[in-house]
């Protein structure tokens, strides 16, 4: 059997098992053993142990279930209404008002999370009510949050960015600093857009509350302190070449432990809570690594990502044809896998095809990032749109044609980063002076 006729078999194979329910990372690990028994000269019983134990066993690694836990503690403090009344003061002088609540929020919580569809259900819980009680519009509100959300996995600590970096052996350290600024920029570009909309919409926009002077503002924003501490230690600390990303997570745990005890919102229930949540999403994503790894591996063996690449090589395509080419083929398969699955199952075949178009590996990072966000809010699997659609009772479609703009506001910054991709490159640069 050819290479074309052994690829469609195994992607055959892959969706018939996934569509009978198997869990994502039973499903990479069967796969990867049919193509190694019937394919290869390598015994698949042994290549599974040992592949999977070496997955399993990665230091880097460490750093994720320590930040997914970070998340979960913090999502279960009173950080979300201390953030809202440090935010609302000084939004209320902008196009569009407490809407860029909704922006600022998500980039301020997922600075502190990692996982999008953390960030979009702790800021949707503190502000879609609140912006319902005011009057504001239902679909923007609902767009900026789901478009906001995706923040989440672009603004370090990102759970996908570790993923990709131990999948494509980058310094997660230096996607951490890499995706800054991009994650500044989108949240910009969003809450631009809102001041468009709000602009071409005046009578769609309550009118503001009472003027608070410069000192209340600075008052109330006090309730920003905490957090915005806890991001300088985690942050500052990788960026200042003190920790790596796991001691960094480390410090995120211990530092959001003692805010959330400081807040007075740390019980046993909270704590315990807390770990259960981040042990069950780590098992998951372990669990999908793993597998991963053994596909990457069984795929190796077989040949196929290196007769890939060549055949990809063969076809002559441009870097700006390449990446068009990957933005629409992950766009595509956003809308049946999450974004974790797509980056670990997509790397072992992709990362040789990058590397001989001489693209960046660290600037593929942020970009394939990008992509994953928009996902998020593409039907039918768009995790934010899952989270949304559980909050507000509206059906997905409703919600994916309010998260549109947002979408292509996704794509422009995709764009954006082709023409410059010193918005990714900058800090890292500097980083290692």
């Amino acid at each position: 059997m050819n290479d074309l006729g052994i690829m469609v078999l195994l992607v055959g194979v892959l969706f018939l098992i996934l569509a009978s329910g198997v869990w994502i990372g039973l499903t990479l690990s069967g796969v990867a053993w049919i193509g190694m028994q019937l394919f290869s000269s390598r015994p698949a019983g042994d290549a599974m142990a040992v592949t999977i134990w070496g997955s399993s066993s990665s230091w880097t690694l460490t750093a994720l279930p320590l930040f997914v836990w970070m998340g979960e503690i913090l999502f279960r403090t009173r950080l979300s209404q201390d953030m809202f009344r440090g935010l609302a003061p000084w939004m209320q002088s902008l196009p569009g008002r407490l809407l860029h609540v909704n922006v600022a929020g998500c980039a301020i919580f997922a600075a502190v999370s990692g996982s999008s569809a953390a960030t979009c259900a702790t800021i949707g819980k503190m502000s879609l009510p609140e912006l319902q009680r005011r009057g504001y519009p239902e679909m923007i509100s609902l767009g900026s949050l789901a478009g906001a959300g995706t923040l989440g996995l672009l603004i370090p600590p990102s759970i996908i960015m570790i993923v990709y970096g131990v999948a494509a052996d980058v310094s997660i350290a230096q996607l951490f600093i890499a995706g800054v600024i991009p994650g500044i920029l989108l949240a910009v570009l969003f809450s631009g857009w809102i001041a468009i909309w709000a602009i071409t919409h005046p009578g769609q926009i309550p009118p503001a509350d009472a003027r608070l002077s410069f000192v209340q503002k600075l008052r109330e924003s006090r309730h920003l302190i905490p957090v915005v501490l806890l991001i300088a230690a985690v942050l500052g600390s990788i960026y200042g070449g003190i920790a790596t990303a796991t001691e960094a997570a480390a410090l995120g745990v211990l530092g959001s432990l003692a805010l959330s005890a400081a807040q007075g919102s740390l019980s046993w229930a909270t704590f315990r809570d807390s770990l259960l949540g981040g042990t069950r999403l780590y098992c998951m994503i372990a669990l999908i690594l793993a597998g991963a790894a053994f596909l990457t591996l069984s795929m190796g063996y077989i040949g196929l990502p290196r007769h890939l690449a060549e055949w990809i090589g063969s076809l002559g395509l441009s870097q700006w044809q390449l990446v068009l080419a990957l933005s629409l083929f992950f766009i595509l398969l956003g809308c049946f896998l999450d974004g974790i699955s797509m980056v670990v199952l997509t790397m072992g075949v992709i990362m040789p095809t990058i590397q001989k178009a001489g693209i960046d590996p660290l600037w593929f990072g942020v970009f394939i990032v990008i992509v994953v966000e928009m996902a998020q809010v593409t039907p039918p699997v768009g995790f934010n749109l899952f989270v949304l659609q559980g909050m507000t009772k509206k059906d997905i479609a409703t919600i994916a044609r309010a998260a549109f703009p947002f979408f292509l506001l996704m794509v422009g910054m995709v764009v954006l980063l082709y023409l410059f991709p010193q918005i990714v490159t900058f800090l890292p640069e500097q980083m290692k002076n």
